[in-house]
């Protein structure tokens, strides 16, 4: 695993913010910002985030102007637009030129090897009380790694103890399509491309332009989510980013090897050969792509919801609530099973955290602290009282009204409100976790789903039988929790042999993927043959050997056993 240049410590980071005399982001508001237990005078945070915000308003929304109120802070935030931030990463890496607080996802390692990042540990000991009770018994996967222990970032992009109640990926289908085909059963790609194609003939155009029976989004880093992804969970295998882990040897893969997968992407040079795959799925970018779909002609997609769900809010707000989409649990063949909810633990490493540019780490440390609190939890996910949710008989209840803009008018509603927009700033519960008073941190639990179904949803899950989305994939209870949580998210050393020979073997796949798909298909395999050996030829083997250690590594430091099994 990487090793850092040096390492800041937190103390002194302590002792400089207690000398300072003015806090992060060098405004004159930020001068009270010392280690005197003042929580709440005005300061502002210089941050970055590596993924993009849409709604972000400048915490001038409902939420933000109480976590102000509340807390004295005010964030100065940057996110990116798109490419998950890597480009300004690395600029800052290189140039020293940090903000105070940063969300970095991958590429934290990066600043890690620069010497950016500030050692937690002190600081939560000293001053997260809260933070340390969300932790709770995975405080040991904070650390870094098994070299390095120090904690640089609180895991933010994962809840703790989360516990999933509905789906938001898979393959989907339209509801309007479903409902007029008789609700068919859907197991296969082959079923999906049977009511597909049935559903086009019958409606060549929807409202007066062509159908578009499956669209994909390739356009940078998105071609994972809905065109090489979907091959390992349609062949049984669970999401562990660019590679298949043997659960029982550990041993890391490239996931394009695996023979199951290869006739998956035969399926997509089928649907592309037979008209059924949109021809600009490799050319059109990602707003042309939601464009598609908000004009109600796109029948099935294979994404997450979050990659659609601003096009999909169009639909329901223009009153096309029968054009959103079902998800459902699609495989290869009947044989496998899709492991989407294979159960990972506490997946954490993606995070914030808090660089040595920052002149009052205790003052942001306290600031996530307060976020983490049971005060906080609600507010960041339910919204202020009498306005967003009221108590019932001691019980928080959304107003039907409330409820209706969150379904009909989503993306207006988070940005005036604020809900949902400052989990990425510190330790938050997951999904089924009750708060002292019994009720929910948050506001997705069973009835509160079902509640922020449309109405064509609600129709099409009571045709098959189920209450919620997830209902209708397997569950985690089918499947061991994996000990290496997601491989997705391990941390390489950049600039590393094995970071050459990745980003090689990106740019191979990135190209090969779509010439097999595009292909005529006498040619795909020759394509796609040719293709694992450029892989090979590039370094891929040994690659593959390198991340099996640091799998290994991964399962070490959390604390379970390499030993074959």
């Amino acid at each position: 695993m990487p090793k850092k240049a040096f390492k800041v410590t937190a103390i002194s980071l302590i002792i400089a913010s207690m000398l300072a005399v003015a806090g992060c982001g060098g405004g004159k508001e930020d001068t009270a910002a010392k280690d005197t237990g003042d929580t709440t005078s005005p300061i502002t945070f210089s941050f970055f985030g590596a993924d993009a915000s849409p709604n972000w308003n400048k915490m001038q929304d409902e939420v933000g102007k109480e976590i102000t109120a509340k807390t004295g802070v005010t964030i100065n935030a940057e996110f990116a637009v798109s490419g998950g931030g890597q480009d300004k990463i690395s600029l800052m890496a290189a140039s020293g030129d940090y903000p105070d607080l940063i969300f970095a996802k991958g590429d934290v390692n990066k600043l890690v090897d620069a010497g950016a990042m500030l050692d937690l540990t002190d600081l939560i000991d000293k001053y997260a009380p809260n933070l340390k009770k969300v932790y709770g018994d995975y405080m040991d996967r904070l650390k870094y790694s098994n070299d390095d222990q120090a904690i640089y970032v609180l895991p933010t992009n994962a809840a703790v103890n989360q516990q999933y109640f509905d789906a938001g990926g898979g393959f989907e289908i339209q509801n309007a399509v479903l409902k007029e085909l008789g609700y068919p059963e859907v197991k296969t790609v082959k079923d999906f491309e049977n009511v597909l194609k049935a559903y086009k003939e019958k409606h060549p155009t929807i409202d007066g332009q062509p159908t578009i029976p499956l669209t994909l989004d390739a356009d940078d880093w998105r071609i994972m989510i809905t065109v090489t992804n979907p091959a390992f969970l349609a062949t049984g295998a669970p999401d562990d980013g660019e590679y298949f882990i043997n659960p029982k040897t550990y041993e890391a893969q490239l996931h394009y090897k695996r023979p199951e997968e290869k006739e998956y992407f035969r399926w997509l040079n089928h649907m592309y050969n037979e008209g059924l795959l949109d021809k600009e799925t490799f050319v059109q970018k990602s707003d042309q792509y939601k464009s598609k779909i908000s004009s109600g002609r796109v029948l099935g997609l294979i994404d997450q919801e979050w990659g659609y769900s601003d096009a999909e809010n169009a639909l329901k707000a223009a009153g096309k609530d029968e054009r959103t989409y079902a998800h459902l649990p699609v495989t290869l063949s009947e044989e496998y099973k899709d492991h989407s909810f294979q159960d990972t633990g506490f997946t954490s490493v993606w995070g914030i955290g808090i660089t040595n540019n920052c002149k009052d780490p205790v003052r942001a440390i306290k600031f996530m602290d307060w976020l983490a609190s049971d005060e906080g939890q609600v507010l960041i996910n339910w919204g202020i009282e009498g306005k967003h949710y009221n108590v019932e008989d001691g019980k928080r209840v959304i107003p039907q009204e409330i409820q209706e803009k969150k379904i009909n008018d989503a993306s207006n509603f988070t940005k005036t409100s604020g809900i949902g927009l400052y989990t990425i700033f510190s330790a938050h519960y997951g999904d089924g976790v009750k708060d002292p008073s019994g009720n929910y941190y948050t506001t997705n639990f069973p009835d509160q789903i079902v509640a922020s179904y449309t109405p064509a949803e609600k129709e099409t899950l009571k045709a098959y039988g189920a209450k919620t989305w997830k209902d209708l994939f397997p569950s985690e209870k089918d499947f061991p929790v994996k000990p290496w949580g997601a491989a997705y998210n391990i941390s390489v050393e950049e600039g590393s042999d094995y970071t050459v020979t990745y980003q090689k073997t990106q740019d191979i796949i990135r190209k090969r993927i779509p010439e097999a798909i595009l292909t005529t298909p006498d040619k795909f395999d020759a394509v796609y043959d040719n293709m694992i050996k450029e892989l090979n030829a590039a370094g891929a083997e040994k690659m593959e050997q390198q991340y099996t250690e640091l799998v290994k590594d991964r399962v070490e430091l959390w604390g379970g056993t390499t030993e074959a099994k």
